[in-house]
């Protein structure tokens, strides 16, 4: 049995591969301590349980509501896969305390996850899931109790239909394909636009736990289906979500990827001057400078934290916040929830095209020529454990004086290491909290320069470790 020690919980949640560390029995232990301390804040509180659609992941959520329910626990499981955002919001419309999600959100069909959540519906902050560590036994619980089943799923879908313009969205006659890349997104958000009366094509979106081997992230090279569909469709854009579909992607009619950047921007905007809100921005410091412009743009405050949305849920917590997103497509908007929600931002993105009768590339365009050009891509490097161990080693010490011919005016330290570079360019490498990778992220003004930081943050990660 492994020691407590090995079950650690990274940026959001616990997640590990299934049959190696995600076993029954390690989930028992984890379960275990959450329920303690869960228990310990609300005796005979109501949790809510929920899971994505990997491999056996209903079975593990039914075996987490046992053991949270041992501690006197009133639990709740979903009668169905369900995305992660409708687990936070159903937790923060009823009197729940909490809630669990079963899965590995944006990682590979052979990972799961356990990820916490309060009862607002927001990402447990590291005060809890430290509390949590120190509650883990050396052994698995025998202790069982029982749990209900419930629907979790309808009630949040009434409530993304009246979050959203319906008129504008049905009105603009969209067509459009919908990628939930064989995740928890899979026919909500395609019903959910039909009902709003766009023509929608959805594809990967049938049950299938190991995701048809692709790789459930909403980015280019995982969505390059969609993108040709969309283009040789004539469909007007495609949308795609993430394994627990917290995380949104996109395309434009002609298959140019929407990053999650420019999505933040256009719905930081679309807040501003369509729906007459206000608030502070918050963004992680990998999400692209152009969340900054378009802030001072429409005069908002932007506040950067660390990689990982239960930072970007700390300011939330403390109120006034208008939206928060990070790089990963993950973006949040407290009014509705303050989690992630990839079919909310989906649906935005669609009442925008609608109000502003605007191609999302239209829609792009006119951003970019308010805020100017920025281009971004990031790099993921699987090194062997000690080649990764080397670099970490050695992170705190690292201070070129150039970087792709341009000269280094900055080191940030928060998180990884982070070099600030001329016209607002940026390298950006720092370990995976949730995968055994390294992480390279560089924007510029154009793509020739990122493409030539992301060589020297490479060479910088090898040369490091070696």
């Amino acid at each position: 049995m492994p020691s407590a020690h090995d079950i650690k919980f990274g940026t959001d949640g616990w997640r590990a591969v299934i049959g190696d560390g995600f076993t029954y029995d390690n989930l028992r232990r984890v379960a275990d301590a959450a329920g303690r301390v869960y228990a310990e804040d609300h005796p005979g509180g109501l949790v809510l349980v929920g899971y994505d659609t990997r491999f056996e992941a209903g079975s593990f959520a039914a075996v987490a509501a046992e053991v949270l329910a041992a501690h006197g626990l009133r639990v709740r499981v979903s009668d169905r896969p369900l995305p992660t955002p409708a687990l936070c919001w159903s937790v923060a419309h009823s009197d729940a305390i909490g809630g669990v999600m079963l899965t590995a959100s944006h990682n590979p069909a052979k990972y799961l996850g356990f990820k916490l959540r309060m009862e607002d519906g927001g990402a447990s902050p590291v005060a809890f899931t430290d509390r949590v560590e120190a509650a883990l036994p050396a052994e698995p619980p025998a202790a069982r109790g029982g749990f209900e089943t419930v629907d979790l799923v309808g009630p949040y879908l009434e409530a993304l239909r009246a979050f959203v313009d319906a008129d504008a969205i049905r009105s603009a006659g969209l067509r459009v394909v919908v990628d939930p890349l064989y995740g928890a997104g899979q026919g909500y958000l395609a019903e959910t636009l039909r009902v709003l009366g766009v023509e929608v094509v959805e594809i990967h979106g049938e049950r299938n736990p190991g995701f048809g081997g692709l790789h459930p992230e909403p980015i280019p090279p995982h969505i390059d289906e969609m993108r040709r569909a969309v283009a040789e469709g004539g469909f007007d854009a495609g949308f795609t979500t993430d394994g627990d579909a917290d995380r949104i992607g996109a395309c434009d009619r002609a298959g140019a990827f929407v990053n999650p950047h420019r999505i933040i921007a256009l719905v930081t905007r679309h807040l501003v001057e369509g729906r007459g809100m206000r608030g502070r921005v918050v963004k992680t410091l990998s999400t692209s400078v152009l969340v900054d412009r378009i802030a001072q743009h429409l005069g908002l405050e932007v506040v950067t934290t660390p990689v990982g949305f239960k930072w970007i849920y700390e300011q939330m917590v403390q109120g006034g916040v208008l939206i928060g997103g990070e790089e990963s497509g993950g973006i949040g908007i407290p009014e509705h929830v303050r989690e992630r929600d990839g079919l909310l931002m989906a649906l935005l993105l669609a009442e925008m095209m609608g109000q502003r009768r605007a191609g999302l590339g239209e829609l792009v365009e006119d951003l970019l020529a308010v805020t100017g050009p920025m281009e971004y891509l990031r790099r993921d490097l699987a090194l062997e454990p000690a080649v990764k161990d080397a670099f970490v080693a050695r992170m705190p010490d690292l201070a070129p004086e150039r970087l792709a011919g341009l000269p280094v005016f900055r080191v940030l330290r928060d998180d990884g290491v982070k070099f600030l570079l001329p016209d607002d360019a940026w390298l950006l490498l720092r370990t995976s909290g949730t995968e055994p990778l390294v992480r390279i992220y560089a924007e510029a003004p154009n793509a020739g320069v990122v493409d030539d930081l992301l060589a020297a943050g490479a060479e910088l990660v090898l040369s490091a470790g070696s």
